[in-house]
């Protein structure tokens, strides 16, 4: 992999996000069930998802966050889960 050429420097102004229309997209923004484009998709460091594109909001953690209760009702697990 290269190195960027700006590697070590401050972030330009152009390199931030806007958080407060992040945060707003975030709940907002509502992903299509039958767009590929908008489901979550995970790799070994987690989500590859964004709220901008629809494929990281809040009806996607609803969703995971209601799987994992039901596949732990089914198996019978009742201890707590600490997620991190």
């Amino acid at each position: 992999m290269a190195i960027h050429n700006r590697a070590g420097q401050p972030a330009q102004q152009s390199d931030l996000i806007n958080v407060a229309q992040l945060t707003a997209q975030y709940y907002v923004l509502k992903p299509e069930a039958g767009n590929a484009e908008h489901a979550v998709k995970f790799g070994t460091s987690g989500h590859r998802g964004s709220a901008a594109r629809h494929s990281f909001n809040e009806p996607h953690i609803l969703a995971i966050a209601q799987a994992i209760a039901e596949e732990r009702a089914k198996k019978r697990y009742h201890w707590p889960l600490l997620c991190g």
